[in-house]
């Protein structure tokens, strides 16, 4: 088995953070069926404005562009940061060399501007 890419929120801009939140990332609910990312399922957030990365999970947001640092990761970002989010899944040997992760794109307001998808899978 290995462990590959399972999807991306390419660049995604930071709307809010809750230093006061107990923890997570909210993800706009739009934005996490398009890279199917599940409530609750692990996350890891790269900073691209001060390269830190942290793994948290990932909780449903409104449909508004919303990407809100919770808890102690706040202190990793700050509203307006440019943000990639990544999930992982394994993937049996002999697949892995075809297997293609779902990737989002999104603009400065957090709306999809475009995707790519594995063959086979249908955007939601």
């Amino acid at each position: 088995m290995r462990t590959m890419l399972k999807s991306k929120i390419h660049r995604a801009r930071v709307s809010t953070v809750s230093l006061d939140y107990e923890g997570s990332i909210t993800i706009d609910e739009t934005l996490m069926q398009a890279a199917d990312i599940l409530p609750y399922e692990q996350v890891q957030v790269l900073n691209l404005n001060n390269g830190t990365r942290f793994t948290t999970y990932a909780i449903k947001g409104e449909r508004t562009g919303e990407i809100c640092i919770n808890g102690a990761a706040a202190r990793l970002a700050a509203k307006g940061d440019i943000i990639i989010i990544l999930s992982y899944c394994p993937v049996a040997d002999d697949e892995a060399p075809d297997f293609l992760p779902r990737l989002v794109y999104v603009d400065a307001n957090n709306a999809i501007v475009s995707t790519k998808w594995p063959a086979g899978a249908l955007p939601l």
